[in-house]
């Protein structure tokens, strides 16, 4: 991908966007290209509705049950029991999706990485939806972050929507329907304009974090004197 290129037809888009770029500097993007769309997809399921280290720690006792093997199979996780799942820290919901995963993977549904780079975005979209609680969003996820797709334009994700808001200067987050008619003006780099719209919505809460952490330490000081 040519970041800069991207960058460039994003600022012709919209004369605010050197300053978002400014702000967050060259962003690191680097997809798992090596990573199987089943494992992508089991990831997926377990970060769905959690902070990232709590995702990554539930995550982890489930590969350390198949440990020295780097992740289970399919086969391993349609054999593990429910409650093996629920030790791990998993939902019934979220058990039931990973094992809908991994017997779509067995059935040929959820395709190879060979398959999957020679399907468009939409097609990839249909397949994969046919899955157990996996939806639009969680095969957008696959389609940034694996497959380093340029032009996927993620409207239902909060972080996206927070940072165009910010972005915008808006008083309240955008609707799906704003955001798609935006969104079209930067084609073929939505992705690129989301990974900004992240960072944006991440330092927001990070400062505003800070300023939490900070007036908190000046009332305890204030409660000590």
């Amino acid at each position: 991908m040519s970041f800069d290129k991207a960058c460039r037809h994003l600022a012709r888009k919209h004369p605010d966007f050197p300053l978002l770029k400014k702000r967050h500097g060259k962003l690191l993007f680097e997809p798992m290209h090596m990573r199987s769309p089943f494992e992508s997809l089991v990831r997926a399921i377990a970060h769905q509705q959690l902070h990232g280290t709590a995702a990554e720690a539930i995550l982890g006792r489930l590969i350390n049950k198949f440990a020295p093997a780097d992740f289970p199979t399919p086969q391993n996780l349609i054999e593990l029991a429910n409650d093996e799942f629920r030790l791990c820290g998993f939902s019934g919901n979220k058990t039931k999706a990973i094992k809908d995963i991994a017997q779509k993977t067995l059935d040929g549904i959820v395709p190879t990485n060979e398959a999957i780079i020679q399907m468009s975005d939409e097609e990839i979209v249909e397949r994969l939806t046919q899955i157990y609680g996996v939806g639009r969003w969680t095969v957008e996820m696959l389609l940034i972050f694996q497959l380093g797709r340029l032009d996927v334009w993620p409207v239902d994700d909060f972080g996206v929507k927070k940072g165009f808001q910010l972005f915008k200067r808006k008083r309240q987050m955008p609707v799906k329907k704003h955001l798609h008619t935006y969104g079209s003006e930067w084609q073929p780099y939505r992705t690129v304009a989301a990974l900004y719209f992240w960072k944006e919505a991440n330092l927001a809460m990070a400062q505003k974090k800070a300023l939490a952490k900070a007036k908190k330490a000046k009332t305890a000081r204030k409660s000590r004197r």
